[in-house]
């Protein structure tokens, strides 16, 4: 089936998503979510293009990138290649961590591109990763509402704030306030739709399918049981194809580290 063209924006503005290969985890841990924004910040001081929000998930990532120099294509697959090399890398692991190409939607009015602000930094919020998404670490937000300079730092929060006001200070009220505003605009977002497929839904049901193996296995432990990496293995893959689970969920239940089962297809 041949690719669908991808809508152009007429302001240069889109609001971007991508997500990690069969929908598992693209950060392990901070310092790769650190490295991620570095390789944001390094591209867009090339001017590259501009970050106008970001908000980066456990599986995937959204973006509302202006193209500078770099029309939005090229810009996406040097960010892609930079961190696809740095994670490789570090974790031992070869192929495509990136599910296919990135989803973009062009953000073609003020009113749109506030509300698509608002959406991404609302992102956790929608997760029930926290209450607010002041409390989430991994998005543009914070900077967002900071009266400090942030001239340096990753986010054009300025070309956003003057559309609330000229003042500072003002904008940064009426964002805050417009931030918490029920929002009605539909974004590009991870499709669930197979989620109520899955068998296990909770920690709770995985818990008991390991305790089914091990009595129908005979074994004393699951520790004794995971010893065997045949056993350890079919166990990980079973809960990745048949659960709702996150990486990280599955290796605290079974007590190994969460390389391992990121490694196991």
């Amino acid at each position: 089936m041949p690719r669908v063209s991808r809508k152009l924006s007429e302001t240069g503005i889109y609001h971007v998503m991508v997500r990690g290969n069969e929908k598992r985890e693209i950060f392990l841990c901070d310092q790769d979510r650190e490295r991620f924004i570095d390789i944001l910040h390094e591209k867009s001081r090339e001017k590259e293009y501009s970050i106008l929000a970001y908000c980066l998930m456990d599986n995937h990532v959204h973006l509302l990138i202006k193209e500078g120099t770099d029309q939005i294509d090229r810009a996406m697959k040097r960010i892609g290649v930079s961190y696809v090399y740095y994670f490789n890398k570090l974790y031992e692991r070869i192929g495509h961590l990136f599910q296919d190409r990135f989803r973009s939607e062009p953000i073609n009015d003020e009113r749109y591109l506030m509300a698509a602000v608002r959406y991404i930094h609302n992102n956790p919020v929608k997760a029930k990763m926290v209450k607010s998404p002041d409390r989430y670490r991994w998005s543009s937000y914070n900077e967002y509402v900071s009266k400090e300079d942030t001239a340096a730092g990753l986010t054009s929060r300025e070309f956003v704030l003057k559309m609330f006001s000229e003042n500072l200070e003002e904008a940064i009220k009426q964002f805050v306030r417009f931030s918490g505003e029920q929002a009605r605009e539909e974004f590009i977002d991870i499709n669930e739709e197979k989620t109520m497929d899955k068998t296990i839904k909770s920690e709770a049901q995985a818990i008991k399918h390991i305790e089914k193996v091990l009595q129908e296995g005979k074994a004393v432990n699951l520790k004794d049981w995971l010893m065997n990496k045949d056993n350890r293995n079919e166990l990980i893959r079973y809960l990745k194809d048949n659960s709702i689970l996150s990486t990280r969920q599955i290796a605290a239940i079974l007590g190994v580290n969460r390389n391992i089962v990121q490694r196991v297809r």
